[in-house]
This record gives structure tokens, C-alpha cells and sequence, in this order.
């Protein structure tokens, strides 16, 4: 069965009050849960069974933190081969990594590095991006990154970056409205002009999480942590998201300084009614459909 709905990021911190409010019928708004395959693979012990705890009761989705697909080194043939297997016995209907590089010549950065935002590296991740497919066997979506500094040789801005690559390699797009929303507030950008560059009928799944902001209000410089509770802001672009893709499955992201399992679940509970309010289709579907009927007469 596919995510739909509000899903929540599966974290060892919370996973045993997770299963235990959901057997009590507390957290219905919870309809799925996405998994860091690198945190589970070739892993035993109580990692490999919470997940499978977890996967009795809830469809999944992976997120994955290791391809690099903008990096220049090969792609990790070993890890693609594991990943592939994890995802076929997790029986995932997408797999979704970043639009970074992570590892050069062999040394892990441990972090989501920007390229360039041009044609030509839209073509180098489109290249990898489709071998990285074949090799997993799965559909594979690409989300947008947050940066602190706008890579030199940029000629294209993150929504249009993101389309060219989704455009080259047929892929699909795992939209971080977060993202978007830090780097715009960073970088003096409009985020709904971002988001409109974006190919949003690609949109297979939307990330939303919290970030530091460094001073007591905004605007100020804004630190992608996933630690704090996701903000006005965001909930707003959000909404003005869903209208343009429809009710596309929502993950919330909570990596650090978790906060009382009520409080992390009153989240998700609000992002449940943005979905519910969004149209089943979105607005540039419709569009298109539209379209279509016209010529057709």
C-alpha cells in the first residue's frame, strides 16, 4: 500500500511510544512512516526490529542520505546492491535521495553539498540519476537541498535547477518546502517564484520541518536543523503548495530535540488538515486536463 496522507519520519527516540499510541487507537492522523535505509542496512539488534514492528502497521517510503548523485566519483555499486534489496523486501513504492554531492574522491562529507545550479550539472545529476535507478529497481525521486552559500557558476535558480533535472532524467521530485523556505529566507529570494519554477506534477512526496532561527524575530539567517517545531511560514507555503499538486503524501521531519510525544503529534495532526483541504488534483492537472477536453472538442 502507498503513503498517502501525513506520514512521520521514523526515529529510535520515540518509535516504542509510537507503536504503543497506535495500538490504542491514538495517532490515526499518522497514516505511514519514511526510514533512513542507511540507518537499517546490514544492521541488527532492535534497529531491523522496530522497523519491522513498524512495518506491520504503517506503509513506508525511504529517504536516502548516501548516493551523492552529484558527486564525480562512481556511483557505490555495493551500496546501490544493498539498498536495492532493502527496498524490495521493504516493498516501497518510491526511494528518494538529494540533489547534493556527499563524497569526493572517496571521502564522506557526512553533509548535503551544493553544485552548481546549471544546465550542464542538471545533465551530470541526470546522468547518475538514472543509472542510480536501474540499478535500485525502484522509482526515484530528488529533493531540493538547503545551502548557506550559492554555489559559484549558478546560472539557474533551485526551482528551475530542479526542473531541468527531473526533465532530463524522468525522474520524480521530492519536494522540501522547508528547504525552500530557508534558502529563500537566506538568500533574499521569493519562495512561491521558486516553487512555481519547480516541476510540482512531478511532486511525488513533500517534506516539512522546523529550523533555528539565529536572532529573537524574522527576517534573520535561518539553520535547517529539523530540531525545532515547523513555523507559520512554512505551514503557509505549504498550503499554497498543495493547492498546485493536490494531496500528495506530507512527511514531517523531526531529527533532534524532540519535544512530548502530544506536542510532536499536534503537527501532525495541523499538516492533516492542510492535506484534507487541498484538492484531490492540483491545480496545473486540472489545467492540463482542461486542455486536453478543449482540443479534443
Amino acid at each position: 500500500m502507498s503513503p498517502t496522507g501525513v506520514g512521520l519520519g521514523l526515529r529510535s527516540a520515540f518509535v516504542d511510544e509510537l507503536l504503543e499510541r497506535e495500538a490504542r487507537g491514538e495517532i490515526p492522523a499518522i497514516r505511514w512512516l519514511e526510514c533512513h535505509p542507511e540507518n537499517y542496512m546490514r544492521r541488527g539488534g532492535r534497529w531491523p526490529r522496530n522497523l519491522e514492528r513498524c512495518r506491520e502497521r504503517w506503509p513506508f517510503a525511504t529517504h536516502g542520505l548516501a548516493m551523492s548523485l552529484g558527486g564525480v566519483d562512481p556511483l557505490d555499486r555495493q551500496y546501490l546492491a544493498t539498498l536495492r534489496t532493502f527496498l524490495r523486501d521493504l516493498e516501497v513504492p518510491w526511494h528518494s535521495d538529494h540533489l547534493c554531492f556527499a563524497v569526493a574522491h572517496g571521502a564522506a562529507s557526512h553533509d548535503l553539498l551544493p553544485m552548481p545550479w546549471n544546465e550542464d550539472t542538471a545533465r551530470h545529476f541526470a546522468d547518475r540519476v538514472r543509472e542510480a535507478r536501474e540499478l535500485i529497481s525502484v522509482p526515484l525521486a530528488v529533493e531540493n537541498i538547503s545551502y548557506y552559500v550559492k554555489p559559484a557558476g549558478s546560472t539557474l535558480d533551485d526551482g528551475s535547477f530542479a526542473a531541468a533535472v527531473v526533465r532530463e532524467s524522468g525522474c520524480d521530485l521530492m519536494l522540501d518546502v522547508n528547504n525552500v523556505y530557508v534558502n529563500a529566507q537566506n538568500h533574499g529570494d521569493d519562495p512561491r517564484a521558486i516553487l512555481a519554477a519547480m516541476p510540482l506534477d512531478r511532486v511525488v512526496q513533500i517534506h516539512v520541518a522546523g529550523h533555528f532561527l539565529e536572532g529573537e524575530e524574522e527576517p534573520g539567517f535561518v539553520i535547517d536543523t529539523h530540531a525545532e517545531p515547523v513555523c507559520d511560514g512554512v505551514y503557509d507555503l505549504l498550503a499554497w503548495t498543495l493547492e498546485r499538486t493536490g494531496r500528495v503524501p506530507i512527511l514531517l521531519e523531526r531529527d533532534d530535540d524532540f519535544p512530548p510525544f502530544d506536542e510532536l503529534y499536534a503537527e501532525v495532526e495541523r499538516l492533516d488538515r492542510l492535506w484534507r483541504a487541498a484538492p484531490e488534483r492540483g491545480i496545473r492537472a486540472m489545467s492540463a486536463m482542461s486542455a486536453m477536453r478543449a482540443a479534443a472538442r
